[in-house]
């Protein structure tokens, strides 16, 4: 009898997802307390890439996460949590202590905002299994082997020498592969320096198809002189139509293999209160989305909920229109959720808010 998945049998086959990134432990304070006041703490696991893999399963997509993981039991419950959201697993690798000496699974902390308190992440991630792991025997090849579309952000490199070799091998691979590409930049303050970051995610940028925000990259207005500045130069966090759609030109005219460029905009009315809107750049024309404000239970993983939105429109062949609104309500959505993922599991739910309709549906 051959198993399957009685959740993804409606799936499109020419359709199949990977991606790579650290999954950590995360560890919230129940009610939110502040760390110095917990005396318990709630336990799950997330991570950018993983978030991603998890929102796309869970609406029955044909999605695989590849990582490296400490062989205990920390690391066999992360991939527990990742299966039991019905994405494939078959490439993560466990060490042993003789191949990632500290042999550790990275974890995280989170402060949930309330009202004015914003909320704070406290990473413990340093020396984990992912960041140890000597990846130069991995068979890139035959990993990204059938696969349709990659995933990769700016966090994992962040991490490691090592790590930022195997990102921009993949790239490689994947290019020669005809593979999608997708990159969020997710720059991360905490991990690497804001010039770090740009110097290594503008090594990407040849090799993306779908690009996610508008840094950390150079986009010099004369590459032989830096002093005339960089076209993201000025733009405000929340830019007009006008100044958005200059800055997706530059990145056009400077790298024509991009096909789409997106970036979501967040109005912060308070920590329990936001509203997000997003611009997309795609078949030559900059698209506006409508805008959603709400409340907010759980922000992390927004952004990583209008990337899966985004990619699930994309491979669902949505109109342009209906692609930018859906991605934003998915991340919407997401800010109603407890934990990293966007774990919503039928796509009418987040059609229905991209719709702006919220009746009990019964």
């Amino acid at each position: 009898m051959v198993h399957s998945n009685p959740l993804q049998r409606e799936v499109d086959a020419s359709n199949r997802f990977i991606t790579m990134g650290e999954i950590m432990l995360r560890l919230t304070p129940p009610n939110y307390e502040k760390i110095r006041m917990a005396t318990s703490f709630e336990a799950s696991y997330g991570g950018s890439e993983a978030n991603i893999a998890m929102a796309l399963a869970n609406l029955g997509m044909d999605a695989t996460f590849f990582s490296v993981v400490p062989n205990n039991s920390l690391g066999k419950s992360a991939i527990r949590w990742l299966r039991s959201n019905d994405v494939h697993c078959t490439p993560m690798i466990l060490t042993t202590p003789q191949e990632t000496p500290t042999h550790r699974l990275g974890s995280y902390y989170l402060e949930t905002g309330f009202g004015i308190r914003p909320s704070q992440v406290t990473y413990d991630r340093k020396h984990s299994a992912i960041s140890e792991y000597d990846f130069s025997g991995v068979d890139l090849d035959r990993l990204l082997d059938g696969f349709t579309w990659l995933h990769l952000s700016g966090i994992t490199p962040a991490l490691s020498g090592n790590l930022r070799t195997v990102i921009l091998d993949m790239l490689r691979v994947a290019k020669e592969k005809n593979i999608t590409v997708s990159f969020d930049g997710n720059f991360r303050s905490s991990l690497w320096t804001w010039e770090e970051a740009r110097d290594f995610c503008t090594q990407c940028l040849p090799y993306v198809n779908i690009l996610f925000g508008i840094e950390p990259y150079h986009l010099w207005r004369d590459e032989a002189d830096h002093s005339k500045g960089d076209w993201k130069d000025g733009v405000p966090l929340q830019p007009s139509y006008e100044e958005q759609d200059e800055v997706f030109q530059a990145f056009i005219e400077r790298y024509p293999n991009l096909t789409c460029i997106a970036r979501h905009v967040r109005y912060a009315h308070s920590g329990s209160e936001n509203s997000l809107k997003a611009y997309m750049y795609y078949e030559g024309h900059t698209f506006e989305s409508k805008l959603f404000t709400f409340h907010i239970l759980d922000r992390v993983g927004g952004g990583d909920a209008f990337a899966s939105g985004l990619i699930y429109a994309m491979m669902n062949h949505y109109k342009p229109m209906d692609m930018i609104n859906f991605a934003v309500a998915s991340s919407a959505l997401k800010h109603t959720i407890h934990g990293d993922a966007n774990i919503i599991d039928q796509a009418d739910t987040i059609r229905n808010l991209m719709n702006m309709s919220y009746d009990i549906k019964r």
